[in-house]
Parts: structure tokens; C-alpha cells; sequence
């Protein structure tokens, strides 16, 4: 269960996919140069090695308790996120003005895949405060962003978001939780929140000082469905003027899910004005709350994505240390019939090498999405809109090759990989959460086929396949593939009726992720080729993207049947004739 920071891909991945060398010549991002940016990849890989990556097991033997209103984690926990906050790490890319250091979203995705690779249920705690710093610096009053901000920069007090109710799942439209104006008395112009919340991450815990809820919930009179929803913040404890901590607010956790992994991270349900006292304040305007939150979301996209890298990461070194020690059969094939490691036989050096490639490539994909991110902070509608499209492309391709390589990493310990106490099969239970949350990897699909497919009359999907395959140049397999997927494209624009195109949409999704994947890999051979080819990191690399131009890339050209093959054969069968 030991955890080496991946700090030399990173690095690369950094430089080539993100360009974090271009965005260090803005003003606003002046500061990432080179020394500074090395510093915190390997600062923060070292922190997460060293305080959080030890409490992984436990926090999954253990989990979180609720007790009388309380959650308690395991001993360490506490300690672990206090240094966390004590070092700076929460303040990456928070507003200067509030605290923050300014840097790029890029390094934030960095500090956050580094915890997630260590103990990806106690990275969830900053994950959602990061989102929720986001969304209250582009939506929120002044006066709120002064009251809240600083100590969500610093991590001193931690954010949740608040959306699903027990009847509305990914329907946030159907919510019930009310909102009523308070006229007067000390909480005058603020709302009195009532309703119940489900699957709230870190909803209630003693880590941080206070905890900013993100609520989404109805005034009176608001129009029906999403164009009626508000958003508010609701403080564990009240904020006095001068900053200090009030009484506790009207708010509190019911229970705890028990849950097939994360076990450290308490998902809560979350009840609001139980007392009819729940007090919170209006960010931006009422029935604009959905734009509001879609801002925390979209970035908790990319995050969720970074999910995937992470476990994959865990997963894949703990896969690749058992084969190298597991002895087991004599090479097929060899004159030599003494017992050799596993990781000398054929089939796993597949696995392993295939954990591998698409680990790396949901890395080269993160940091070019995070690039594009922090290009459209700088101005550029261009890069904002090519982030856009990418963010499906991350959030549901990331998360399944982190299920599909831990299940690998299960399958490379066999027997062992199916006993808990090798911690192999911890990584794809924790896994498995990360397509469902923040908009289900069938919800990312769509998106893409809806939405994301028609931005600027479709060139930011048609402008990214065009350069894919501009750069493609001597790699036959991905050429192909970039027309694959600007040939379903053009089918899902012109010919396809909206069932069809949402039918075809999740294997699109992934050729489309995989392209821009295997171009982002290209990139880093290429950048590294003629550096040193002799060194270490060079001769890794083109193995790796080398199996995933001629293996994983004409995978993904063989979903083009099933992109292109309609809705009509998924209703070949009543309602009544598919239940049986």
C-alpha cells in the first residue's frame, strides 16, 4: 500500500499538455515559473506521501461515525488536514485578494491529484471546497465574498454542495427544499431554508471550524423546474460581523450512507430547518441558481475526472510492485523452467502495461482540459470553449479507466487481489463512485451530443478533431480515428435524430476521449524525444504511448458501429417485454 508521487509525468504532463510555460507569461499566472512550479509538484506529492497516503487503509477499515449529530473520523485525520491547511495547499489557486496564491487551475489539479492518489476519500473535503470557492467568487456578492472567501481559501472552514433530494436524483429541477424571506428581526433579508439533502460529501465532520453548505432550493412563487431554483449558502455556524463564529445554525446530518467504498469520506443526509431557524443568504439572483452551481460543478467535473488518474495511479503501483514480487510458473517459452515473477509472463505485462498507458493518458488528457481552463480565465473564448467540450471527455473517460484499471490491478494479485487485506481491492471500490457523482458519465454523453456538439456552429468539436488529426502525421491509427470521429460528428449533426445521437453518445464519448488522449501522449513523446533519449523517463514513455497508439487507439475506432447505430434497435423490445 505504499504510494510513490508520480512526480516526473506529472511534471511533463504539466509542461507539454497544459503549456503551463505560455500561461507563465500572462501577468495573472507570472508566477508559475519553472522553480515554482517544480517546487509544488514535489512539495505537495512529499505531503501526500507522507501524512495522507497512511491513513488510506484505516480510513477504509474505519470509516467515518456518526455520533449524537457528530462525525468522528480515525485517529490521524485531524492532524493530517490540519498541516494540510497550515502549508498553503488550499490556497493554490484562490484569489489573491482572498488569500490565494493566484496560480493556475492547472497546479490546483495537481495538489488535488497527489491527495487523491495518497486517499482519494480524504481528498474529497478539499475537492468540494474548491468548488465552492469557485462559485462564490464568480457569482456571489462582494459582502459574501468578503465574509466567506478567506477562510475557504485557507481551508480553515471547508464547502459543500447541496443538490440531490430523496425524489430528485439527477433531475435537480424536481427539488422541493424551500427558501422563505426573512422581513425582519437580526436575520432581516436573508431566508429561512427547509428540506432534506441526500449524498452530501463531508456535509458534517470536526476537521475544519465551520462548514459552508451550497444549497439549492426554491423561493415562493418560483417557476416550476430548474428556471425556478435559488442558491444559498448555509454556514455550519452563524458568522458574526466581525468574522468571528456564532451559534449553530439550524442545520444538521441525519445519518451517514454506508457505502461500497470512499468509507473515510462521511456522505451524508443532510436535514435544514428542522427547528424552522435555518438561516442562508442569496448568492447572485433568485431562480439563477442553477448557473450559479453548474460554475462549482463544471470544474468538480474536471476534479472528478482527476478521480480516475488518481486511483489508476494507486492502483497500477501497487499491481506493479506484487507482479515484481509474486514468483509464480516459468516463462512460457524459455529453455530456463525455474519459477519467475509474474511480471515476466506475457498476459501481465500486458495489464500492467496497459494500467499503465491509460493512466497516463487520463494524466495527458486532465492537464491539457486544465490548460484550456486556464486559458479561458486569461480571456481566451477559443480555450474556454475547447474546455467546455473537453470536460465530458475527462469526467466520464477518467473515471471509467479508473475502474477499469483498478479492476486490472485486482486481476494482476488473482486470488489475493479478491482478499481485502492487500488493499487491491479497496481502490475499485473507491472507484466506483466517480461516475456516478457530479452528473453520471450518461449524462456526460449526452452533454456532448447535445450541447457541446453545436458550440460555435460546431467548430470547437470539429476545430479539436482537426487538430488532432493535423498532428496525427506518421501514426496511421489515430489519423483514422480523428476521422471516425469527426465522420460521427457530422452523422450526430446532420442526420441523426436526438434518440439517436443520445443512443450512440457514451461510445462517441469515449472514441472522442481517447483521440484527444492518444494526441495528448504524441505530444509528450514528441517533446521528450529529442531531449534525452537515452534517459529513463524517454524510454518509459515511448513504450507507453507507443501501446496506446497501436492497442487502446483502434479500440476506440471499433465504437463507431455502435455510435452510428441509432436508437430504433433499443426499443426492439416493449417495456413490458424487457422486464419479462
Amino acid at each position: 500500500m505504499t504510494y510513490t508521487p508520480a512526480t516526473q509525468d506529472q511534471l511533463l504532463a504539466i509542461r507539454v499538455n497544459a503549456g503551463i510555460e505560455e500561461l507563465a507569461q500572462s501577468e495573472r499566472f507570472a508566477a508559475a515559473e519553472p522553480d515554482m512550479v517544480e517546487a509544488i509538484v514535489s512539495g505537495i506529492g512529499e505531503f501526500a506521501a507522507g501524512e495522507w497516503a497512511p491513513l488510506n487503509r484505516v480510513g477504509d477499515l474505519e470509516g467515518a461515525r456518526l455520533e449524537n449529530g457528530t462525525v468522528h473520523l480515525p485517529d490521524g485525520f485531524a492532524e493530517a488536514y490540519e498541516h494540510y491547511v497550515e502549508q498553503g495547499w488550499n490556497a493554490i489557486a484562490g484569489p489573491v485578494e482572498f488569500g490565494g496564491q493566484g496560480l493556475p487551475f492547472t497546479l490546483s489539479c495537481n495538489v488535488l491529484e497527489n491527495l487523491g492518489t495518497a486517499n482519494m476519500a480524504f481528498n474529497l473535503l478539499p475537492m468540494l471546497s474548491v468548488g465552492a470557492m469557485e462559485s462564490l467568487e464568480h457569482h456571489g456578492s462582494k459582502e459574501l465574498q468578503e465574509k466567506y472567501l478567506p477562510k475557504l481559501v485557507s481551508g480553515e472552514w471547508s464547502g459543500t454542495m447541496n443538490l440531490t433530494e430523496p425524489q430528485a436524483g439527477s433531475d435537480v429541477g424536481a427539488l422541493r427544499t424551500t427558501a422563505h424571506p426573512i422581513k425582519d428581526g437580526e436575520h432581516a433579508g436573508k431566508y429561512r431554508i427547509k428540506g432534506q439533502k441526500i449524498y452530501i460529501t463531508w456535509g458534517e465532520h470536526e476537521l475544519a471550524k465551520n462548514i459552508i453548505h451550497l444549497v439549492l432550493a426554491r423561493v415562493p412563487d418560483a417557476p416550476e423546474g430548474s428556471r425556478g431554483i435559488s442558491l444559498f449558502i448555509v454556514p455550519k455556524y452563524h458568522v458574526e460581523a466581525d468574522g468571528s463564529l456564532g451559534k449553530r445554525n439550524d442545520v444538521r446530518c441525519v445519518s451517514i450512507e454506508h457505502k461500497l467504498g470512499i468509507n473515510a469520506s462521511p456522505t451524508c443526509v443532510m436535514s435544514y430547518g428542522d427547528e424552522g431557524e435555518c438561516v442562508g443568504e442569496l448568492v447572485g439572483a433568485e431562480n439563477r441558481g442553477l448557473m450559479a452551481m453548474f460554475t462549482m460543478m463544471n470544474n468538480a467535473r474536471i476534479n472528478v475526472g482527476n478521480q480516475g488518474v488518481q486511483i489508476g495511479e494507486r492502483a497500477t503501483q501497487q499491481a506493479q510492485m506484487y507482479a515484481r514480487e509474486r514468483i509464480q510458473s516459468a516463462r512460457a517459452g524459455s529453455p530456463d523452467k525455474a519459477p519467475v515473477a509474474i511480471l515476466e509472463h506475457p498476459d501481465v505485462r500486458r495489464m500492467l502495461l496497459r494500467m499503465k498507458a491509460l493512466t497516463e493518458g487520463a494524466r495527458a488528457l486532465l492537464y491539457y482540459t486544465a490548460g484550456q481552463v486556464d486559458r479561458g480565465t486569461l480571456g481566451n473564448d477559443d480555450a474556454k470553449a475547447r474546455g467546455e467540450v473537453l470536460t465530458p471527455l475527462i469526467k466520464a473517460w477518467g473515471t471509467d479507466i479508473g475502474i477499469e484499471v483498478a479492476s486490472l490491478g485486482v486481476q494482476v494479485h488473482g486470488g489475493m487481489g479478491f482478499v481485502e487485506e492487500t488493499g487491491a481491492a479497496q481502490h475499485w471500490r473507491d472507484s466506483r463512485i466517480a461516475p456516478i457523482y457530479e452528473g453520471t458519465n450518461g449524462i456526460q454523453a449526452a452533454d456532448l451530443v447535445t450541447r457541446k456538439l453545436g458550440m460555435g456552429g460546431g467548430q470547437a468539436l470539429s476545430g479539436l478533431i482537426a487538430d488532432i488529426a493535423r498532428d496525427a502525421g506518421d501514426e496511421p491509427a489515430l489519423a483514422a480515428l480523428a476521422a471516425d470521429c469527426e465522420a460521427v460528428a457530422g452523422w450526430m449533426r446532420e442526420d441523426a435524430s436526438l434518440d439517436d445521437r443520445l443512443a450512440g453518445s457514451v461510445p462517441f464519448c469515449t472514441m472522442f476521449a481517447v483521440a484527444v488522449a492518444g494526441w495528448q501522449l504524441l505530444r509528450q513523446r514528441r517533446a521528450i524525444g529529442g531531449s534525452d533519449s537515452d534517459s529513463a523517463q524517454t524510454t518509459t514513455k515511448t513504450a507507453t504511448v507507443r501501446f496506446f497508439l497501436d492497442r487502446i487507439v483502434p479500440e476506440a475506432s471499433g465504437l463507431r458501429a455502435a455510435a452510428t447505430a441509432g436508437a430504433e434497435p433499443l426499443y426492439a423490445l416493449t417495456a413490458e417485454q424487457f422486464v419479462g
